[in-house]
């Protein structure tokens, strides 16, 4: 039997339902070493996992155990009186993670900004820089399904973990027992005052800041009413700031979808509550049709609000969800037209994408004076060249994306805002309606302009004992590997960012990256495609990213294909 189960099932620590819950799996040996075979690894993105008992599983010891590795990274940083900001999603026992998470910070003299109701992501990062912290910790797991919950932790620039904080609190995670007495009872800290319950006035400063991504506000007030608008925060932490924001900025006319307006850790009304998926504004489309409204728009943000969906009308009246690449090309389009059209637009303007992330948005920068930079995967890497850029003057940051519907278009925090690419979406949305047009054929004269691009993200689930294991090795593999194709067409670039290299095949020139070591790879070929690949950070999936160009539909979903087919073989 696995000795750490043993020590679980006989500890003076564990409260009876985890010791009910450890007994019922007794003699399932696959579900045992699932728990215990591996503690969950913590990285630059924080723990995520299913929730149970088990060291490889979100519960309120390896939370604390989590928490007393950071305390012992603040306090060495000198940042105990400077404190940490928390804050929490929807999710089932979310706020009882932050309870743990705020005794132990307090425990330890940590001083503790704590978030008297669950909130947005981004509005966590924007406390860490409101009340000058050291550190901030989110307790979310995103988009991911109900059974999952997890937890992330922001340094003092309102970005995520850098590797070497990362690292350190995975060291000291090592050292630190996981048996050890957990409690969610702070009620003596918050009278002391070593924990801060924040709200109101965190809510006041941080919309503010939201309005001001707003590029044309006298239009939102000239035809903000003439906009309809329909909104779903898919049970989560959104349903709140994102209405409060777009109704401060002149957005009137707008509609949020009852039954998902209501936080649940259980989602009930998804399979997933990710926006990427189509099924997310199946709710959506059926308040429209029940109530006979004449929509222009559909929005959803994820469980934590730093995700933004998006669903354009069509000139036959359906709708169609967009990607996060498509999201991002009409964003950054938009931005650059209307700041330089309000005289806004700096002449050192730099936009950032991650390296997973649609061409298009370069292509659209370079053409309008825009300089257009990579950052790996991540939305941490688009924080630091915020920070790089405001300390050096460089460039003056107009926005930053992921393919993953991550997007953020001003310095106030460091992370992707959900709250405020609603509002530029419907900003966006009012202006091409103010002058007869939707959101889709925005996005058509972009296609016409730059060509049709299109994309498709494959997510391969990695098994065995040790997943995250087996992903490395499958990843290691790849690397060894003479790929002379893809998407139908030969390969002509192959970059490998751990190596920080990239070859030319033809000539057999090896050059930079121009990226930080990453386990991650890619590959150009002669038709215009790219395909990268690379291990996700939270999760045993290998994730496969095809970006092509073409001169419509057919093509690129051609391509799309063939990529997809070889791909799979190489992953059977």
């Amino acid at each position: 039997m696995n000795e750490e189960y043993s020590r679980w099932l006989v500890s003076p620590f564990i409260d009876e339902p985890a010791r009910k819950e450890l007994y019922n799996i007794k003699g399932n040996e696959s579900e045992i070493a699932a728990r215990f075979a591996c503690p969950m690894a913590f990285g630059t993105a924080g723990l995520r996992s299913v929730m149970g008992a088990g060291i490889a599983r979100m519960n309120v010891w390896t939370v604390a155990r989590a928490t007393r590795a950071l305390a012992e990274l603040i306090i060495k940083a000198g940042g105990s009186e400077r404190g940490c900001a928390i804050a929490h999603d929807c999710r089932n026992n979310s706020r009882k993670f932050a309870l743990v998470a705020a005794n132990v910070l307090a425990s330890r003299g940590v001083k503790v900004y704590l978030f008297d109701d669950l909130r947005p992501t981004p509005e966590l990062s924007f406390a860490v820089l409101h009340h000058g912290c050291m550190a901030g910790i989110n307790v979310t797991a995103s988009h991911n399904t109900a059974e999952y919950n997890g937890y992330k932790v922001y340094w003092e620039d309102g970005a995520q973990l850098p590797p070497e904080h990362a690292d350190a609190v995975a060291h000291e995670m090592a050292r630190t027992e996981v048996l050890a007495p957990v409690s969610d009872d702070i009620a003596h800290f918050v009278e002391s005052g070593v924990v801060e319950i924040i709200g109101k006035e965190t809510d006041e400063a941080y919309l503010n800041e939201v309005l001001e991504c707003s590029i044309a506000p006298k239009l939102l007030k000239k035809y903000g009413d003439t906009l309809s608008l329909v909104y779903t925060p898919l049970h989560g932490a959104g349903y709140r700031l994102v209405p409060e924001a777009l109704r401060r900025a002149g957005i009137s006319k707008f509609h949020s979808v009852p039954e998902q307006d209501i936080p649940d850790g259980n989602f009930p009304t998804v399979a997933s509550p990710n926006p990427e998926n189509t099924a997310c504004f199946a709710r959506a489309l059926d308040f429209i049709a029940k109530n006979g409204l004449s929509t222009d728009v559909i929005i959803a943000t994820d469980p934590d609000g730093d995700r933004l969906g998006v669903a354009v009308k069509q000139r036959d009246g359906s709708f169609t969800a967009l990607s996060g690449n498509k999201i991002g090309a009409l964003l950054i389009d938009y931005i650059i037209k209307a700041r330089r059209k309000a005289g806004m637009l700096p002449a050192n303007s730099a936009a950032v994408r991650s390296a997973v992330s649609s061409e298009l948005f370069d292509d659209i920068c370079r053409k309008n004076g825009v300089t257009p930079v990579t950052v790996l995967t991540g939305f941490k890497y688009i924080g630091e060249k915020i920070k790089e850029y405001a300390e050096t003057g460089e460039h003056t940051f107009i926005f930053g994306y992921e393919e993953s519907q991550g997007f953020l278009s001003g310095g106030y925090v460091r992370d992707k805002d959900g709250v405020a690419a609603s509002l530029l979406v419907a900003e966006a949305a009012c202006y091409y309606k103010s002058i007869g047009k939707t959101l889709n054929d925005a996005l058509n004269d972009i296609f016409a302009e730059y060509g049709y691009h299109d994309e498709k993200t494959l997510s391969i689930a990695i098994s065995g004992t040790v997943p995250m294991v087996e992903m490395k090795r499958r990843m290691d593999w790849l690397r060894k590997r003479d790929i002379s194709s893809f998407c139908g067409s030969h390969v002509t670039v192959r970059g490998d960012c751990l190596a920080q290299t990239e070859t030319v095949n033809a000539t057999g020139e090896i050059r930079s990256t121009g990226l930080p070591s990453a386990d991650m790879l890619y590959y150009r070929t002669e038709n215009g495609s790219t395909v990268v690949i690379r291990p996700s950070g939270t999760e045993p999936k290998v994730k496969a990213y095809i970006l092509v160009k073409g001169a419509d539909r057919a093509e690129t979903d051609a391509k799309i294909s063939a990529a997809e087919a070889e791909i799979n073989a190489l992953f059977a």
